[in-house]
């Protein structure tokens, strides 16, 4: 869903970042070649550490504009999440080549081959910049059950296309889930990333407008179906009526759920055959976010595990999501089972387990 972004620009986006006060320049760092390491070896040391400095000098960079109120750029997350990513890639390539800098797990489950748990306080400040950068603007909309929403109306979408209750709940999760990877569980934020996708799910203004008019389709089904959720929908849209509806929590996600995954919905059941791991399940609408047309053809494939995308475009798209992102090796592939991009949103992961707590601790379900 994000715009394209050439990725190989990140490592020299990062370099010519300033450095921040307090913050070891790699310019006036002197290398001698330690003993028992290859060029090879050092050569990737130093990229690294030139990456890691340079996070720290955006992250200081963006802290400075915020803290003193100077105007920040266009997209000033950009930046951030571009040197954040030569970061993790760099330090990939680095244990490619010198296995023994592979260091203890990190509160973030990224496998620590991509990261150094050392540096878990500066994907902490990159997470607090965003939440500010991202903050909603002052007409939005909140909900006081943000999560239950999700998961309700997922699960009532779900029902309109012929699900059994066991089923549509598992719609709910997974919407829920969506709703974790695209806005790590905060409603009606703005994008520090793009100036086009807003709100509760990440939508455009013409996403928004066709999932309203898909809802409107389905509209007496859904009264039919919960006089509840029904009635809270009149409430909301009464209460979204002059504003931009992506800005209130319950349209936004209604919207957005409409637009991009309601028909897929039906086909719940053969995806948990298929797929019994519920980040998995996840995983696939995620993808309907980020390559809806690659992923339905997948699914309407017969084998969606083995079906291979190998189109330059779509792959960019993938990296540009944080997918085949970290390192020379998953950077150079050209091609990619939907098996392998499944196992390479291990970026996800973390995301999709909150939202399974999440979804339990409403339910009083045990995880599956």
């Amino acid at each position: 869903m994000w715009p394209m972004v050439r990725l190989a620009g990140a490592l020299l986006v990062a370099l010519s970042a300033p450095s921040a006060i307090g913050v070891s320049s790699f310019a006036g760092r002197a290398y001698a070649q330690p003993a028992g390491m290859t060029r090879v070896q050092l050569d990737a040391l130093v990229k690294y550490d030139a990456a890691l400095d340079a996070f720290k000098s955006v992250l200081a960079e963006r802290r400075a504009q915020i803290s003193e109120g100077r105007r920040l750029p266009s997209r000033p997350g950009q930046a951030l999440y571009l040197a954040r990513n030569a970061m993790i890639s760099s330090y990939k390539d680095l244990t490619d080549v010198l296995p023994s800098r592979i260091g203890r797990p990190n509160k973030y489950s990224i496998p620590p081959a991509y990261f150094d748990a050392d540096n878990e306080r500066l994907l902490d400040e990159y997470t607090r910049l965003f939440a500010i950068m991202q903050a909603p603007p002052p007409f939005a909309q909140a909900s006081k059950t943000p999560f239950k929403d999700v998961a309700d109306l997922g699960t009532v979408i779900a029902k309109t296309q012929g699900l059994p209750p066991a089923a549509a709940a598992i719609a709910g999760r997974i919407s829920l889930g969506l709703f974790y990877a695209e806005t790590n569980g905060n409603q009606n934020i703005g994008n520090a990333r793009s100036n086009k996708y807003k709100g509760s799910l990440q939508t455009g203004v013409t996403e928004d407008g066709r999932g309203r008019s898909r809802w409107a389709s389905i509209k007496r089904r859904i009264a039919e179906i919960d006089p509840a959720v029904n009635e809270r929908d009149d409430r909301e849209e009464e209460r979204a009526r002059n504003i931009d509806r992506r800005y209130n929590h319950w349209t936004a996600v209604r919207d957005g759920l409409m637009n991009a995954h309601a028909d897929v919905f039906g086909q719940i059941p053969r995806i948990v055959a298929m797929l019994p791991d519920p980040i998995d399940q996840m995983k696939v609408f995620e993808l309907i976010q980020i390559i809806p047309s690659p992923t339905r053809a997948a699914l309407g494939s017969g084998n969606f595990t083995r079906y291979r995308i190998s189109d330059a475009r779509i792959m960019g798209y993938l990296r540009n999501n944080s997918v085949f992102t970290f390192g020379r090796a998953d950077r150079a592939r050209t091609s990619a089972t939907f098996r392998e991009i499944l196992d390479a949103m291990w970026l996800f992961d973390e995301k999709f387990d909150r939202a399974l707590a999440k979804y339990n601790e409403i339910h009083g379900a045990p995880r599956q």
